[in-house]
């Protein structure tokens, strides 16, 4: 293999073990089992099980928000972008269900505390893509100038977790985008 591609191949076996909804523990000693390697062969890629997650969340990261700056440059309404970041969000989770038990936290339970804060971190930042696309909407007109965009923002992004837990919780089987229309049309402005 190339430099790198074991690497990969073991976020990708990490990744499709959490889509596994009633999956054994996620432990390096079953990751390396999937692999067909020992687990210290796991560890000449990873310091830790945590470096593993850290590697599915720089992949969450680095995905989101290559998209996301996208969205915001090729879209100028601020409402258009947040329809689309939204739909970024539901359809990244549709298509990764292992990402998503990472996104919202299942995964990472019994693990770093600092993987759960990077998660927060995460959620903050796509919080704030959403004000910061809600007061352009405002200063633009397509919002009341009046509207609160911080606790719109925040009311949005609870929206995407809500549906995010409830397709990890359904064994991946209520996909985010279903009736995505008639919710966006409560959730617009």
């Amino acid at each position: 293999m190339k430099p790198g591609e074991r690497r990969n191949e073991i976020l990708q076996t990490l990744a499709a073990m959490l889509e596994e909804p009633q999956a054994e523990k996620t432990t390096t000693a079953n990751l390396a089992r999937r692999l067909g390697l020992s687990e210290a062969a796991l560890y000449r890629h990873f310091a830790s099980k945590a470096q593993m997650f850290e590697g599915l969340i720089a992949f969450i990261e680095e995905t989101l928000f290559t998209r996301i700056n996208r969205i915001l440059d090729e879209k100028a309404d601020g409402v258009s972008q947040a329809e689309s970041v939204l739909a970024l969000l539901l359809g990244f989770s549709e298509k990764n269900p292992g990402m998503t038990r990472v996104l919202i936290g299942d995964a990472l339970v019994h693990e770093s505390e600092r993987l759960q804060a990077r998660i927060n971190q995460l959620h903050d930042r796509l919080e704030a893509t959403l004000r910061q696309s809600l007061r352009l909407a405002a200063g633009s007109g397509a919002l009341p100038a009046s509207v609160n965009a911080s606790a719109y923002a925040n009311v949005l992004l609870c929206f995407v977790i809500g549906r995010w837990h409830q397709f990890a919780k359904s064994g991946f089987k209520r996909p985010p985008l279903a009736d995505w229309e008639t919710q966006w049309a409560v959730l617009r402005p």
